[in-house]
């Protein structure tokens, strides 16, 4: 089954000529089954390549996804267009009165701010409640897992004194997930961020649980099966070029710009990247939305109540 999105959207063109099943509305409207109600916060900048990464991803499921795109009106962005986010963007309040089957927040380059020195932070904790009985589960990525782990356990983020940027191998500490179905045992994950979180603090907290791990740049995946959350501190949405893009940006306007780490072959910035993590970000995703799909409630109003 196919993604549900506006036809005008230019993620559809993009992932059509990829092989992704797409679907316009009007043509899915036809089809008698409940599309799950899939939400995306797109905290990033540049919100055109972000949504699309994340709706191939969700796009690959057998199952007929309808994607909604959401922006905090409490910011204003400077890399979308203001046509772009009024066609195909909801804010917050007119959402609110709806229910969705999964949530995803996505990462911000704003690592140096405390979290309440954000302009939109009043707005995300307000989304952050309106999710605890309007979305079945909710999925954090970077930053957006970052300030979720801030506000709902208390767990700051710690600055590192170097970036950690490049691909990194991960462990597969819990084999039985749910998440990790068809994982290796170990696996190539792009990372770019200035903090971390403690594992030490995860651990000693009861309700949290590492599913994926790094010896260099520690925890990854982390599950709350209590509240129906899911952490990703990394980036297995990222395209191939991605870390490249941040790496020219860097070259060109800082003076200790990084070469991400096991990213070019032979580490020579002049060839072309090679992706070793595209199937386990098919996989990951996948597996989030079948899990959603075996427990979220088949009539969508039931959501939240217990």
């Amino acid at each position: 089954m196919p993604i549900k999105i506006p036809k005008n959207l230019p993620a559809f063109d993009i992932l059509q000529n990829e092989g992704v099943m797409v679907m316009s509305y009007q043509l899915a409207e036809k089809q008698d089954i409940r599309p799950l109600q899939i939400i995306l916060l797109n905290l990033m900048p540049e919100k055109i390549k972000t949504e699309t990464q994340f709706a191939r991803l969700i796009g690959a499921t057998p199952l007929q996804i309808e994607f909604t795109l959401l922006r905090v009106s409490s910011h204003v962005s400077k890399n979308t267009s203001k046509e772009h986010l009024e066609n195909f963007y909801k804010t917050f309040d007119s959402v609110r009165d709806n229910k969705y089957d999964g949530l995803i927040i996505t990462g911000a380059p704003i690592e140096h701010l405390p979290f309440e020195a954000v302009d939109y932070w009043g707005e995300l904790t307000n989304i952050f409640e309106w999710a605890k009985s309007s979305v079945h589960s909710v999925f954090g990525v970077c930053w957006g897992a970052m300030a979720m782990l801030y506000y709902f356990y208390t767990i700051e983020k710690i600055m590192l004194e170097k970036k950690a940027l490049g691909l990194f191998r991960h462990k597969n500490k819990k084999v039985t997930s749910h998440f990790l179905r068809g994982f290796s045992d170990d696996l190539i994950v792009p990372v770019s961020r200035w903090t971390e979180i403690s594992k030490h603090e995860i651990v000693k907290n009861k309700s949290l649980e590492i599913l994926l791990e790094s010896d260099e740049v520690g925890p990854c995946l982390i599950e709350d099966k209590e509240r129906n959350f899911l952490f990703l501190l990394n980036h297995l949405e990222y395209d191939s070029n991605t870390l490249n893009e941040e790496y020219v940006r860097d070259k060109n306007t800082e003076k200790n710009f990084q070469v991400p780490k096991n990213y070019f072959p032979n580490n020579d910035p002049k060839k072309d990247p090679i992706n070793r993590w595209r199937s386990h970000a098919h996989l990951l995703y996948g597996n989030w939305i079948n899990e959603i799909y075996q427990t979220t409630p088949f009539e969508i109003e039931k959501i939240g109540l217990k």
